[in-house]
């Protein structure tokens, strides 16, 4: 287990200096120094030696890549990528581009953005799998084909809908909750109770389709047949034999996703005036601070990474045949 966990570590390096490369290539192809300079000092019309000083305060005022003026292994560590990069492998984010501590920010919000991804994914989980056993279990009846009919209409329907019709519904006409916004504490509940119904309600078409199929997959095999002759009630075959057997590809799908709730929803949180890492990212974006655009996309890589390595030591879990040599 030692080996195989320090292999994936070395493994996962590699990976995070490509993202960072690309995510840097990326960033400065739209968005020279010059331009960033100019997007933060936010006038039409800024003197040169403004943008030096604000480029030179910043790191900014170093090659991207290669600095052919800088001898030997300086030419590859006095760049902008070298010093932008270094510290991230270390977890160090720095400041943003606007001077604000990155890591603080990230610590702030991102309870806010686990306040609605953990319980979207609880009660999406078992509504979802919940669903799909009746639909199972009523196989080849009018009800699956009308659970079916149901999902891919829920499918079609874009997440805007749900938002705006969510916040019409429930926050304007019916006034049960806030349209937007959020607050500390308990009262936090009422803020991010119709992003979470929202987001349980949108997910369920495909996630019914695909535990269905995981399933119906396994109702199908050998193992079932042979619990329906011993006379096995049909509940106890999906709850004891089938569901057991499917945890596997569920919890390869779950595992993978746990980035997710720790970078928050990017359209959830700006709709509903969340101030969480999804908000965060976006408003980053917007005012092109390349030094959060970077931070967020490495935490993401590497959590994406983790929830892979944890989802390969989960198999042994729900499965022993699986064995990490």
């Amino acid at each position: 287990m030692t080996q195989y966990l320090l292999r994936r570590v070395l493994y996962a390096f590699p990976i995070l200096v490509g993202v960072n490369l690309i995510t840097f290539a990326l960033f400065f192809v739209v968005n020279p120094p010059d331009d960033m300079a100019r997007m933060q000092l936010g006038h039409k019309h800024v003197t040169q030696e403004a943008i030096e000083k604000w480029k030179h305060e910043r790191g900014y005022d170093l090659p991207l890549l290669f600095n052919t003026q800088a001898q030997g292994m300086q030419r590859l560590t006095q760049t902008i990528f070298f010093q932008k990069s270094v510290n991230l492998f270390l977890f160090r984010f720095g400041r943003s581009d606007s001077g604000r501590d990155i890591v603080a920010d990230i610590k702030e919000r991102m309870g806010p953005s686990l306040a609605i991804a953990v319980p979207t994914l609880l009660l999406g989980l078992i509504v979802n799998i919940t669903f799909a056993l009746l639909l199972v279990f009523f196989r080849r009846t009018h009800f699956e084909l009308s659970g079916l009919a149901a999902c891919v209409v829920l499918m079609s329907t874009s997440a805007l809908f749900y938002i705006i019709a969510g916040q019409y519904l429930f926050g304007k006409v019916m006034k049960l909750v806030p349209i937007s916004g959020y607050g500390g504490g308990m009262s936090a509940i009422k803020f991010v109770l119709l992003p979470v119904l929202v987001g349980v309600v949108s997910g369920i078409g495909s996630g019914v389709r695909w535990y269905r199929t995981l399933f119906v997959e396994e109702i199908e095999k050998d193992y079932v047949r042979t619990a329906r002759a011993k006379g096995l009630t049909e509940p106890k075959i999906l709850f004891r034999h089938v569901l057991p057997n499917a945890l596997i590809p569920i919890l390869t799908g779950v595992v993978a996703i746990l980035p997710l709730l720790f970078l928050g929803s990017l359209l959830t949180e700006s709709f509903f005036g969340i101030p969480g890492l999804g908000s965060y990212t976006i408003d980053a974006i917007s005012r092109q601070d390349f030094a959060i655009v970077r931070a967020m996309v490495f935490l993401g890589s590497a959590l994406y990474i983790l929830g892979l390595v944890l989802t390969d030591i989960s198999y042994t879990l729900v499965d022993p045949r699986v064995r990490l040599e």
